[in-house]
C-alpha cells in the first residue's frame, strides 16, 4: 500500500543545517511529483519544493538558495536538504505525492523542524 514516511526533523540552532527524508512505498517516480509542504502555526500550509516526475524541481522564494529536494529512485526516498535555517523556517514538514494519472494526493504524518534564534 501507499505510505509515505517523513524522518529527520527536529531541533537545530539558526544556521545550522537538517535533512529531511521522506520514504515513499508503492510510489512510482514516474507518475508521482513528489513535494515537501509545511505549516507553521498559525499559517497556512505552504508548498517548500517539488520534483517532478521528470526530475526537475521547483522552490518557493523564501527557501531559494538554502534548501535542495533530491530523489533516489534506487531507495525509492525524496530528500530535503535545508542549509542556512532561520527560525522561520519552523514548521511540521510533509511530504506529498500527486499522482499525476488519478490526481489524488498521498501525504505523510509529518515531521518537526525547530529553528532556535
Amino acid at each position: 500500500q501507499v505510505q509515505l514516511v517523513e524522518s529527520g526533523g527536529g531541533l537545530v540552532q539558526a544556521g545550522g543545517s537538517l535533512r529531511l527524508s521522506c520514504t515513499a512505498s508503492d510510489i512510482f517516480f514516474a507518475i508521482n511529483d513528489m513535494s515537501w509542504y509545511r505549516q507553521a502555526p498559525g499559517k497556512q500550509r505552504e508548498l517548500v519544493s517539488t520534483i517532478t516526475r521528470i526530475g526537475s524541481t521547483n522552490y518557493a522564494d523564501s527557501v531559494k538558495g538554502r534548501f535542495t529536494i533530491s530523489r533516489d529512485i534506487v531507495k525509492n526516498t525524496v530528500t530535503l536538504q535545508m542549509d542556512s535555517l532561520k527560525p522561520e523556517d519552523t514548521a511540521d514538514y510533509y511530504c506529498n505525492a500527486h499522482n499525476s494519472w488519478s490526481r489524488h494526493d498521498y501525504w505523510g504524518q509529518g515531521t518537526q523542524v525547530t529553528v532556535s534564534s
